[in-house]
């Protein structure tokens, strides 16, 4: 199978950190320390399963050292945390101050299912060094945070040419505190699984699939205007809709959309 919008890109990081406060902790508050929780997230894509070995999750902490914080190793499908789903991989405490890197360590039981036949998924940078996400942000004393890890499957998988697939992951890091906005709607027919894409007059671009129930749900938006680019498979027409507002802490609701 040839998926239509595959593209070889390895890590992209898209990086939403304002990071607000979600809670205080009067034990930490007085250590100097905070508390991470990493929660994982995925666009929906063409794919019967996305399987994904996650074995660490580490953080690079304010004295330049790499923090490992507890992780619920295993392996996931991304496709079961799909529109506005998500799992808890990860949280722990760490020394208040700024944070430059979290690394993802993944192990060998990477697969990807299409069309019913199971094909194991080629990784060997994550499992040498890890998928290092740079971010640059500093935690306050007593602090509790939350990131979502918000993978693209349908771009983070890259079909080779002797018919075999490697995983070279495409994630955004979400702020999952609320100061962003989303938006959602519905493809009719629902059986038709079509890309969207949500463009702001800068040219930042946020995208997901909808699901075989038609929903879609593009989260982690910062507040704004955006076009909204439908893009179905053929024979169906790309369609988009124009002035889609977005605000912070909000679920903009565009309705059904029409296929023609």
């Amino acid at each position: 199978m040839k998926n239509r919008l595959l593209l070889p890109v390895f890590v992209s990081v898209f990086a939403l950190l304002s990071f607000a406060s979600c809670s205080k902790s009067q034990e930490d508050s007085s250590d100097g320390v905070s508390t991470l929780s990493i929660r994982m997230t995925d666009a929906p894509g063409n794919f019967d399963e996305v399987n994904v070995d996650i074995q660490g999750v580490e953080v690079k902490g304010p004295a330049g050292g790499a923090v490992s914080l507890n992780v619920n190793a295993g392996i996931y499908n991304l496709l079961n945390f799909v529109n506005g789903l998500d799992t808890l991989i990860a949280s722990g405490s760490i020394q208040s101050g700024t944070i430059t890197q979290i690394r993802l360590i993944l192990g060998s039981n990477n697969s990807v299912k299409v069309n019913g036949q199971v094909y194991p998924l080629s990784t060997p940078s994550a499992q040498q060094s890890g998928l290092k996400l740079l971010v640059n942000q500093t935690l306050v004393p007593g602090v509790s945070y939350m990131l979502l890890l918000d993978f693209d499957a349908q771009q983070s998988i890259v079909e080779q040419g002797n018919g075999q697939y490697s995983l070279k992951p495409v994630i955004r890091v979400v702020n999952a505190t609320g100061l962003n906005g989303s938006i959602t709607g519905s493809i009719v027919p629902p059986s038709v699984i079509t890309a969207l894409s949500a463009v702001d007059s800068g040219g930042n671009a946020f995208g997901t699939f909808s699901d075989t129930t038609g929903s879609f749900l593009i989260q982690g938006i910062p507040a704004g205007n955006y076009t909204l680019f439908v893009n179905p498979p053929a024979p169906y027409q790309a369609d988009t809709l124009f002035n889609v507002a977005v605000v912070n802490g909000q679920m903009t609701d565009v309705g059904q959309v029409l296929l023609q």
